[in-house]
């Protein structure tokens, strides 16, 4: 069994640990999200995990992949916890809509550390967030993955996601194509 909670200075080295082992939170901008997020915690670890908790998007803009800043949406990270470090997963939202701008790829994000792949983590961690998301009060959300990533469409069909179109991502993420899934809440 797996919880998700709230990044906290208790589980810091065990984060630290993980990213320090290759892994990435982000699966778009891989080991440069993981070099900027151990160069965080080195600077200031407090901020560092203030900046992970921010429902009300009072951080400042978002810088996409190709550069371009966006504002940025109320959203949360809780880490995926074994009673270590397992994994990341992040919820955004627009405040009074499900509806989400062309820029941003879902609701969900969620990453697994390698060594702790196919156990079910991500299943019952998204499981947790969805929680989350309706105490938020939205209808529903979406979560994107790439057509070739059969691992992640298992998880988030497991959770009730419904396949609702195959649409090419918008350009600052590469234009690559994807499908894009829906769950109820």
């Amino acid at each position: 069994m797996i919880e998700i909670v709230k990044p906290a200075l208790e589980h810091l080295p065990s984060y630290k640990a993980a990213l320090e082992r290759g892994w990435s939170p982000d699966n778009v901008r891989l080991l440069e999200a993981t070099r900027e997020q151990l160069a965080a915690i080195e600077r200031d670890p407090v901020a560092f995990l203030a900046d992970l908790d921010d429902p009300q998007a009072r951080g400042g803009p978002i810088t996409l992949p190709d550069g371009k800043k966006v504002p940025r949406l109320p959203g949360f990270r809780r880490w995926i916890w074994d009673g270590e470090a397992s994994g990341s997963i992040g919820f955004r939202w627009q405040k009074a809509t499900s509806d989400l701008p062309p820029h941003v790829l879902g609701h969900i994000g969620y990453a697994v550390v390698p060594w702790k792949r196919r156990r079910g983590y991500a299943t019952q961690a998204l499981r947790l967030m969805l929680e989350e998301a309706r105490a938020v009060g939205l209808a529903d959300v979406e979560i994107t993955a790439k057509p070739g990533n059969p691992a992640s469409h298992k998880v988030i069909l497991a959770n009730g996601g419904k396949l609702v179109e195959r649409f090419f991502e918008d350009a600052a993420y590469g234009g690559a194509e994807s499908l894009r899934f829906r769950i109820e809440l």
